[in-house]
């Protein structure tokens, strides 16, 4: 994977572009990175190769689908085995409603991002489904009264 600082200053205008509108057309990047249509599109394909750009969604309002409960929720666990820690993370990859997970340093040992309806549904995921998992010896929550700032953007 190319790091940072191989960059180049094209590269990283197309990069902060592409992350604030990823549907961007080849000329219309061109024209506000100032490269050539083909040299842009050229340079896309060289940073998916090196890793930097790992995939291209749509964000979605989570209110404007029901979804507009985040909870962040401090996981400790039993065991600290690999295997515990691999069957931990291989659960959380399958639940739709954890949409971010942390392995963390410190006093617990996961920190995960829960997007659900309402409290209701949450209290039912983390009771009958969270804390029913056998390698979590218990949880912290934390609810969010609004969200000041999200952004999937890194700086370049």
């Amino acid at each position: 994977m190319k790091s940072d600082h191989r960059l180049d200053a094209i590269d990283r205008r197309i990069v902060a572009r592409l992350q604030a509108d990823a549907t961007l057309s080849h000329a219309d990047l061109a024209e506000e990175v100032g490269a050539s249509a083909a040299s842009c599109w050229r340079r896309i394909k060289a940073l998916e190769a090196a890793g930097v750009f790992v995939g291209t969604v749509r964000l979605v309002n989570p209110t404007s689908i029901g979804r507009g409960v985040n909870v962040l929720c401090n996981i400790r666990m039993h065991n600290h085995a690999l295997s515990a820690r691999q069957e931990f993370e291989s659960f959380v990859d399958g639940r739709p409603e954890i949409v971010e997970c942390f392995s963390m340093s410190g006093d617990w040992d996961y920190l995960l991002r829960v997007v659900v309806a309402d409290v209701a549904g949450y209290n039912q995921f983390l009771m009958q489904t969270l804390l029913g998992h056998p390698s979590v010896a218990g949880g912290s929550s934390h609810f969010a009264l609004s969200m000041t700032k999200y952004t999937t953007a890194l700086p370049v």
